[in-house]
């Protein structure tokens, strides 16, 4: 049998078939899709530093997004290791850092306009213990075997290379350590999200558990969006 299997792989290599690739890129067929193709989603295309400003700190997303609820369900404590992942100016970032007055927030982002407003941020308002990082578009650049928690808000269905950087966070985690992924509901037709800026429970679950995460429940708190919970094993 093991010599039936090599004997198909060099008959496959000799005829010229390859490993099918990770991404592909074609025309967009999605409400702003970038036409990027991974595990039979379209990545969306990623806002502008202005824009995104603009969205991130808009006056109503205290009330469309309802924070608090989301923190009862993270199960902090005041020294937990957050990164908070595409923490674009901080919304999350401070609200973390006031609640693991012993531990560390990482505020990734791969902007640095973004960055920079984070730092500006922290040294005005004295969080010690936020960090920021500057990452790519493949890595969040955290140090290995150093987070408790990984919190992805809004963010992972803009990741150009979503394979390389839930790779990349997985080897940033501590043993059992967790990554929370919030995002906005495609099963809900409500919410008016473009939709490549919403994904499935499925979708998320099929994406996140291929680089090695399990899955250990998702948390009804938010009127829009989905809170899914992995742990890395």
């Amino acid at each position: 049998m093991i010599r039936d299997i090599i004997g198909l792989c060099s008959i496959l290599m000799l005829a010229g078939c390859q490993e099918a690739p990770t991404y592909t890129q074609s025309d967009s067929s999605v409400e702003g899709g970038s036409g990027r193709v991974y595990l039979d989603r379209e990545i969306a295309d990623v806002m502008s530093s202005e824009h995104g400003a603009l969205w991130l700190d808009r006056p109503e997303r205290d009330l469309e997004e309802l924070p608090n609820r989301l923190f009862r369900v993270l199960n902090l404590n005041p020294s937990t290791v957050v990164a908070d992942i595409g923490s674009g100016t901080g919304f999350f970032t401070f609200r973390l850092a006031s609640l693991v007055p012993h531990g560390r927030v990482y505020a990734v982002e791969v902007q640095q306009a973004l960055v920079d407003t984070i730092q500006v941020r922290s040294s005005r308002n004295g969080f010690s213990n936020v960090t920021p990082i500057l990452g790519t578009v493949e890595s969040p650049n955290l140090p290995s075997n150093r987070v408790d928690l990984a919190l992805i808000v809004s963010s992972y269905h803009e990741f150009s290379y979503p394979k390389e950087m839930i790779e990349s966070i997985f080897a940033s985690l501590k043993s059992g350590a967790r990554l929370v992924i919030v995002e906005y509901r495609l099963e809900d037709e409500t919410v008016g999200i473009p939709e490549a800026h919403r994904m499935s429970e499925a979708q998320i679950r099929v994406e996140i558990e291929a680089a090695g995460f399990e899955f250990r429940g998702r948390e009804d708190v938010l009127p829009q969006q989905h809170v899914l919970i992995f742990r890395r094993p």
